[in-house]
């Protein structure tokens, strides 16, 4: 299987990443810091409220980041309880019938007392280590691949979706925005179309990374 998915959700994931997806009768995981939503925030302007419940009615996944986008590293146990309540609420104003239950940690960065945390919270809690969820897997640091114009090739992308059909796995790209120019941390809807070829020429089947655990038993 392979899961794609987009932190911070700026517009352009939400409305051309979405759209993209949904051509291929695919749907994605966002990974929204819901005190973000609406906003400008560096290098894009962060997806709209209606634009994120755009994406649940549209069956894809809306997963949790921290409120505020806070590295799980910086808080302590009451703090993290309280970014996480916080986005749960707010999501579940947008739509009650919004399953709130996978995470990823902002910047990649976890620690062992939050990820414990976070484990009694959420299904899953995704990092930014590159490699294929195969075997034993970590369920709250799960591995992740960039799909990032300028952290990854076709090349590479070939090579990872060779590894993930070898050893029957797993793999999850993770990207932000998607545009023709895009940010440093983001892909170019080229990059996209490509790794979604990918996974179409090798019948690898993309989910979310809600269906992913459902398939797997997890």
């Amino acid at each position: 299987m392979v899961s794609f998915t987009f932190d911070d959700v700026p517009k352009s994931a939400a409305t051309l990443g979405a759209s993209m997806l949904e051509e291929y009768d695919a749907r994605g995981t966002f990974y929204v810091a819901s005190g973000l939503v609406g906003q400008w925030s560096e290098h894009w302007t962060v997806a709209s409220a209606e634009e994120i419940a755009s994406l649940h009615r549209r069956g894809h996944e809306v997963a949790c980041h921290t409120f505020s986008h806070a590295r799980a590293i910086d808080l302590d146990a009451a703090a993290m309880t309280v970014e996480m309540e916080k986005n749960r609420r707010y999501l579940l104003a947008l739509d009650p019938s919004i399953r709130v239950e996978n995470f990823a940690y902002p910047y990649g960065q976890g620690s062992l007392p939050r990820k414990r945390q976070l484990s009694k919270a959420f299904r899953s809690s995704r990092g930014i280590l590159p490699g294929v969820n195969s075997g034993t897997v970590d369920l709250h640091y799960l591995r992740a691949m960039p799909l990032i114009d300028r952290d990854i090739d076709r090349e590479r992308i070939d090579r990872a979706f060779d590894e993930t059909v070898t050893k029957g796995g797993w793999l999850i790209f993770y990207s932000h925005d998607v545009e023709t120019a895009p940010s440093p941390y983001g892909c170019s809807p080229a990059l996209l179309r490509y790794a979604l070829d990918a996974a179409a020429r090798r019948n690898v089947s993309i989910a979310s990374v809600a269906e992913a655990l459902r398939r797997a038993g997890a």
